[in-house]
């Protein structure tokens, strides 16, 4: 006999997990759909060609490839006389929505404002709180040709419009900008574009790191930099802002003689932090973070990383930026874009780890028990009664002893029992037992659906759905 496991790498979830896990996600496409967002999907599978176009080296070592047996021999059919059409499965969300702009492009409206919630795969070694499958959370403004710097101040909005409904303890909207970082560098003495690339994945990986890790790689081989130059970029890269007065007056003093990649990020910057606050973020709620880089070279401008102030130690649980050109390699339309990523299915497994999130009630809310096979049809009727009240209803469809029926609800997870006895029904009443209170009531049949809706209605005003 095998033995009954997952492989490694996945996050395989009981059902009152998997509620709570699904309510996350109910959250975040609700809030994105709040600020206009329109939902795309596309296929788990991606040719290979288009998938790694703008990848390879590690990001190649981590894809799973498929190859379809029907999709070769429908190759063959076709007469095509060499190569064979390989498949990947999609490793971010990111390459699939270039290759969907780019192919749709004259078919969409911009900007071209589209949410994507799905599972992506990465071969990396298993490890705990890694995964190999995943859920993406992304949003992301893809412009035509220009895209207006505020959309880069939407985006916080939209980041706290989600993690305030999901009220997982304060957090905070760190904001950088990459121009202003290579400004600064070049300000330094390091112009060499290539190095300056090295470098800011250096100083994105400060806070994990730790200062002396950084300091010594960046004044070691493949750097070389100067003590005064690491000197330099480490203390900008520690000082956060404390306030909205506070993140402009770290701007006007970087001052930008002729340093125009300085000269725009800081302007940049500035506008974005206006208009963040004009869209009614608190500016206890962000802040300006010179470490923040983001280490992929794509992003060209404003970047963001969102933490939870009590829990430093989950690191980022939003994240994203500008990029200039979103599908060079599959179109000559210049694309320009600003979005972010929210990793849910590792938040999910932190803050369950942390105690931030515990398993839901069942969305099960009733369960009309049964207390002999004779009043089977009158507990399927009133099943019916409460279902068509918008309550959502199990019946027990086997007569079984009622402490077993009610051991059954409470390991599922639901709230109220209904029975309905020969005596009740005679009265023309209900018994309702409420499992999270303890308390058994009667109710006239013709006000059950009522009382109950009132009662959940409360729960969910108490539990902030």
């Amino acid at each position: 006999m095998i033995k009954p496991r997952t492989p490694p790498g996945v996050m395989e979830l009981l059902p009152r997990d998997q509620i709570a896990f699904q309510r996350m996600l109910d959250v975040i496409r609700r809030n994105y759909e709040r600020f206009g967002f329109l939902p795309v999907e596309t296929p788990v599978f991606e040719l290979s060609e288009i998938l790694l176009t703008k990848s390879g080296g590690e990001t190649e070592r981590q894809v799973y490839f498929a190859q379809s047996t029907g999709a070769l021999e429908q190759f063959h059919k076709s007469g095509a006389s060499e190569g064979t059409p390989e498949l990947a499965l999609r490793f971010d969300l990111t390459v699939p929505l270039a290759r969907y702009v780019a192919e749709h492009e004259h078919e969409l409206a911009f900007p071209f404002r589209r949410y994507q919630m799905q599972r992506v795969y990465r071969g990396e070694r298993a490890q705990r709180g890694r995964f190999r499958e995943f859920y993406q959370c992304d949003i992301d403004v893809i412009g035509k040709d220009a895209l207006s710097i505020r959309h880069d101040a939407e985006i916080p909005a939209v980041i706290y419009a989600v993690f305030r409904e999901l009220d997982i303890g304060p957090f905070t909207i760190q904001l950088n900008n990459r121009k202003l970082l290579r400004g600064f560098f070049e300000a330094l003495g390091v112009a060499d574009g290539a190095l300056q690339a090295l470098v800011l994945r250096e100083v994105d990986k400060l806070d994990k790191r730790g200062e002396d890790h950084v300091s010594a790689t960046l004044m070691g081989e493949g750097f070389g930099l100067t003590a005064d130059t690491v000197t330099a970029i480490l203390a900008m890269a520690k000082v956060r802002s404390t306030s909205h007065a506070n993140a402009l007056e770290m701007l006007d003093q970087l001052g930008v003689g002729d340093n125009e990649s300085l000269r725009d990020g800081i302007a940049e910057l500035r506008e974005v932090l206006e208009l963040v606050r004009a869209l009614g973020v608190p500016e206890t709620h962000y802040a300006l973070n010179f470490s923040i880089a983001r280490g992929l070279d794509y992003y060209t401008g404003t970047v963001y990383e969102t933490t939870l102030n009590d829990y430093p130690q989950i690191g980022s649980i939003c994240s994203g930026g500008r990029y200039d050109d979103l599908a060079s390699h599959y179109t000559k339309s210049k694309l320009p874009g600003v979005g972010i990523s929210i990793g849910l299915t590792r938040l999910f497994w932190q803050l369950r780890e942390a105690g931030i999130v515990s398993s839901a009630e069942s969305s099960v809310q009733v369960l009309v028990a049964l207390m002999d096979e004779a009043r089977l049809t009158d507990s399927l009727a009133l099943a019916r009664q409460l279902r068509a009240a918008g309550i959502a209803t199990e019946v027990q469809l086997e007569a079984k002893k009622i402490g077993r029926q009610f051991q059954y609800a409470d390991r599922a997870g639901i709230r109220f029992v209904v029975l309905v006895g020969e005596d009740e029904a005679a009265r023309g009443v209900v018994a309702v037992k409420d499992l999270r209170r303890e308390a058994q009531f009667e109710l006239p049949r013709d006000e059950l659906a009522g009382a109950l809706r009132v009662e959940l209605e409360q729960q969910r005003v108490i539990e902030g759905q």
